[in-house]
């Protein structure tokens, strides 16, 4: 009776995906739905292809999933993907659909998923990766995730004794997760610039694990992610099986290094975040049997992809599109700091949160207050306009964190609120989005191109 229901939802699933296409619905998560409504363990089922490296994690899993598969496209490896679904369990399901035969036989040798960290007990019961692949454990969604402790402990009992796990050692969090299962680490060594204490607003990672005593950082970057040990009892970040050393962000250069060999690759971004990811990607190559130069050269032919980060330049002003995840405080922070960073004047486009906000979102603002707008307080930003559903919500956390109010403009309509900025010859424009109003974001980048180029008449 199982393997029929199987077929039926497997067969019901198939046929949505061309009639989707006919009546133009996107829908790219539907098969999966539908095929889990009538059979609730069809992940059970499922042909599954041989090798799977599974990515998870808090930020950056999307950017990892990206850069891995093309790296590995790269390589001649043929594989399936959710890039097109979502990463809970439809859309697993709506993947291994697209990449099996009518028996449900899987067609593929090889996969990557980018798995949700909450779905993780509904999805690796049944597809259990040789490889699951952590970018870092933050605080997230407070309504939804809770805090990264009760994260780790969902990955912890959610993960398959026989995954080997590839784990950011500069994240003590995400290090710490599944402790029985085999293990790699990779990150940074010490870096121009940082910090021995933490300038941020949300420090997770402040006290030893072990023992409950102070920790002490070697070097840190942000928030808690650095090198850290623990005087009273020895605790310390674990040593490095991978490492990005060198890393020189004016140059985009940086050397990986694995067991005694060492290879110089380009940055594909400036932002260290991205070096990380790239990191990540090296390190889950390698550890697929990819041989550390040849890693390193195909991590260094990738792209962030457009939808995270994207420059156009218009006259003598440069737009820039920056991913700031919604309701993430950690990922705005990131997003702010990259951006700030920056040399010469700037205007800033608040508009993370848009899209029906207030109908199909009841969180409350408290993340606001974790996110470091203080960064935003600084002389060479010259306007800050907050739009969308939360834009007075943007207005008074501003306002609280020192940016003068004769900075901050208010307009809710954010095709509008393109209209109010100065625009002014060799400044950066930021445009601050989520993670689902990319669309609204390119036409809001246009209404400002539009702008400057009526402007240069």
């Amino acid at each position: 009776m199982g393997r029929l229901r199987f077929l039926c939802a497997l067969w019901a699933a198939k046929l949505s995906i061309p009639a989707l296409k006919l009546t133009r619905h996107n829908g790219t998560n539907f098969p999966g739905e539908l095929a889990l409504k009538i059979c609730p363990d069809f992940l059970r089922y499922i042909g599954k292809p041989a090798r799977i490296i599974a990515v998870t994690g808090t930020n950056g899993k999307t950017t990892v999933s990206n850069l891995l598969c093309d790296s590995l496209e790269q390589l001649g490896v043929r594989l399936l993907n959710n890039r097109a679904g979502s990463n809970i369990n439809s859309g697993i399901s709506t993947s291994l659909i697209t990449g099996a035969d009518l028996l449900g036989r899987a067609k593929y040798d090889t996969a990557v998923f980018e798995v949700d960290e909450r779905s993780a007990l509904r999805i690796y019961p049944y597809v259990r990766p040789e490889l699951i692949v952590m970018t870092n454990l933050f605080r997230d969604s407070i309504m939804r995730n809770g805090h990264p402790g009760f994260i780790a402990d969902i990955l912890t009992k959610g993960i398959p004794p026989e995954s080997k796990l590839v784990l950011n050692a500069d994240d003590l969090i995400c290090s710490g997760v599944a402790p029985d299962n085999a293990r790699v680490y990779y990150g940074l060594r010490r870096m121009d610039g940082d910090l021995t204490e933490c300038v941020n607003l949300i420090n997770d990672m402040r006290i030893c694990p072990k023992c409950g005593g102070r920790l002490r950082y070697e070097y840190l970057r942000y928030h808690h992610i650095g090198r850290a040990m623990c005087a009273d009892c020895g605790f310390a970040s674990p040593e490095y099986d991978y490492a990005g050393e060198d890393v020189d962000l004016s140059a985009m250069t940086m050397t990986a290094a694995h067991g005694g060999e060492r290879c110089t690759l380009p940055l594909i971004s400036d932002s260290v975040f991205n070096v990380y990811n790239m990191m990540a990607v090296i390190a889950a190559l390698c550890e697929f049997g990819i041989p550390l130069a040849k890693a390193a050269e195909a991590a260094g032919k990738t792209k962030v992809v457009g939808t995270r980060h994207s420059e156009v330049h218009a006259g003598d002003i440069d737009i820039v599109m920056q991913m700031a995840k919604e309701k993430n405080a950690l990922a705005i922070t990131r997003a702010f700091d990259y951006a700030v960073t920056k040399p010469g004047r700037k205007e800033l486009l608040l508009m993370m949160n848009c899209l029906s906000d207030e109908k199909h979102w009841s969180e409350n603002t408290c993340w606001l207050y974790d996110c470091d707008f203080e960064f935003l307080a600084r002389d060479d930003v010259s306007r800050v306009i907050a739009t969308g559903p939360r834009a007075m919500d943007y207005r008074l956390r501003l306002l609280l964190a020192g940016v003068p109010e004769e900075k901050i403009v208010c307009e809710r309509d954010e095709l509008r609120a393109a209209d109010m900025l100065e625009l002014v010859p060799g400044e950066t424009v930021y445009i601050f989005h989520g993670v689902d109003s990319f669309d609204l974001t390119v036409r809001v980048r246009e209404r400002i191109r539009e702008r400057i180029e009526e402007a240069a008449k």
